[in-house]
């Protein structure tokens, strides 16, 4: 029997138990360690006085098939219509012999995928659409610098060698100082001028002006078989009670299988022989060290803190490591009876509230990069739907910065006095309660070191039975279904006595990447 570590119980980590563990062979001695309290990694569902939050929002949504059968053999798609469909009358597309969500936890809604962007006090779609509203609010004036900025940026592309260029090929100069200059620095802590393009070309994946433009004609001559950028999808999946909830399903189900899962059980070093060969780990447990021997080592932890703890590492790869930059997240769940904020749309909602999953902000006066209404996200994720807002207002920061540094207390009255500033509540006494949360190294970062990444990975795969998974164990911006595809192609190898780990590095690195499946 094969003794296999992995580190991190999140979703890299635990698909690749669950994957290793499923056929029931016995092959395989997994033992899962986990950091933290909480089950699922950055995609943990917080549940505080019967209120959850979702740290960052995660939209479950993939043109991976496997990845979709995966989710539904998990957590099946609902049978019969939620609580606010119910209430607002509203139809749902239901799965024949699903689950009832009023009835039964394990189950995954159908939801409304509504994101805008919040810019001079004005609601945008995003991705930017061409409305009529757009137009509007854009007015004739800044429509037609827009246009003619666009047109300029088509004609004399600019080099790639940074995310500002990329964006401004993709959508014009002035389209882009309006919606991605500030928030891209915002959210990185640099200016887009310092970041490399391969962000931008990985999380747009070809959305520009052309692909807006081609939506919306489709769209209105109601094309068949039009092809949908992932930014352009209308409906997304999502588990009754937050995207946790999938890992908890998944852990449970692990440990039926013979899984062991370890909390509060800190890595801090890989121990290699001198075949340059993983023989084992050893991590904090309740201020003790504890050595696990294995013969197989899958890492979703970051490559930062996973180089530093092996040892005899070369000089060269030790730098890289060192040197890979991350931006940290803190959110603050805040509780009001009703949000300022019109809902001019169309769509129906429990209380009028406006119907958007998470709202981008654009605006210079205040620190907040987005809010989040976990009321849209699911029914099941505010305690009181009827007569309160559950609301998440997002923060990038670094670790040890001022903001990382303020208490609940200095970060909750901050935060509160920008959603005044915002216009999302009239005053602070509005606020029934307030939660705060810290994620750590949630975004791997694209610059300083991450040029050489390259390298690292050459020297990561002279280690045999070393498989890094997952977000932060590839340092690369995944989605959760990417992620899990590593996961996937890292069982494989293993299965296969294969020490080859391309197949696991190039998840997610072609544009093309299951992108374009016809609808």
């Amino acid at each position: 029997m094969k003794k296999v570590i992995i580190i991190g119980a999140g979703p890299a980590g635990l698909t690749a138990a669950y994957e290793l563990l499923k056929d029931g062979s016995g092959e395989y001695d997994v033992t899962v360690l986990e950091e933290t309290t909480a089950i699922g990694g950055i995609s943990k569902t917080v549940n505080y006085k019967g209120n959850r939050m979702d740290m960052g929002g995660h939209r479950f949504f993939s043109k991976i098939p496997e990845v979709n059968q995966w989710w539904s053999n998990m957590l099946p798609m609902q049978g019969s219509p939620s609580s606010d469909d119910k209430f607002l009358k509203r139809h749902v597309n239901v799965e024949a012999g699903g689950p009832d969500p009023q009835k039964e936890n394990r189950v995954m809604l159908k939801r409304r995928r509504v994101s805008r962007i919040l810019f001079n006090d004005k609601f945008y779609d995003y991705p930017v659409s061409l409305k009529p509203e757009t137009i509007k609010n854009f007015g004739f004036f800044t429509t037609m610098k827009v246009g003619f900025s666009y047109l300029k940026a088509a004609i004399h592309k600019r080099p790639e060698t940074n995310l500002e260029n990329f964006y401004i090929n993709c959508f014009g100069k002035e389209l882009y100082s309006m919606f991605f200059e500030y928030y891209t620095e915002n959210l990185w802590g640099r200016h887009p001028s310092e970041i490399d393009a391969s962000w931008g070309a990985q999380r747009t994946k070809g959305l520009s002006i052309v692909g807006i433009i081609k939506d919306f004609f489709g769209k209105l001559f109601k094309v068949k078989n039009r092809k949908v950028n992932t930014s352009l999808i209308e409906e997304f999946k999502y588990p009754k009670l937050g995207p946790g909830q999938l890992w908890e399903v998944t852990a449970d189900e692990v440990q039926k299988l013979g899984g062991h899962i370890i909390m509060e059980a800190a890595v801090k070093k890989l121990h290699k022989n001198s075949d340059n060969v993983l023989t084992g780990v050893t991590y904090i447990k309740d201020g003790q060290e504890v050595e696990l021997s294995g013969d197989v080592v899958i890492s979703s932890m970051p490559v930062k803190d996973l180089v530093a703890g092996m040892n005899d590492v070369p000089e060269d790869a030790s730098r890289i490591a060192a040197g890979l930059p991350y931006r940290d997240y803190m959110t603050l769940g805040v509780l009001v009876p009703k949000l300022k904020l019109k809902n001019k749309t169309t769509m129906k909602t429990v209380g009028n509230i406006v119907p958007d999953c998470w709202v981008y902000v654009q605006d210079r006066r205040v620190k907040m990069g987005r809010f989040q209404i976990y009321n849209n996200w699911s029914p099941y994720m505010v305690k009181d739907l009827g007569h309160t807002v559950w609301v998440g207002l997002e923060y990038f920061v670094t670790e040890g910065d001022k903001f990382w540094n303020m208490t609940e207390e200095q970060f909750s009255d901050f935060c509160v006095k920008e959603m005044v500033k915002l216009g999302l509540i009239d005053s602070a006494d509005e606020v029934i309660d307030t939660h705060m949360e810290k994620v750590k190294k949630a975004y791997p970062a694209y610059f300083d070191t991450y040029e050489e990444m390259d390298k690292l990975i050459s020297y990561l795969d002279t280690i045999p039975n070393l498989f890094c998974v997952g977000r932060n164990g590839q340092h690369r911006y995944n989605n959760i279904d990417h992620s899990m595809v590593t996961s996937f192609e890292a069982v494989k190898a293993i299965k296969n006595g294969s020490t080859d780990k391309s197949a696991i590095w190039n998840v997610n690195t072609e544009k093309e990447y299951h992108e374009e499946k016809q609808k």
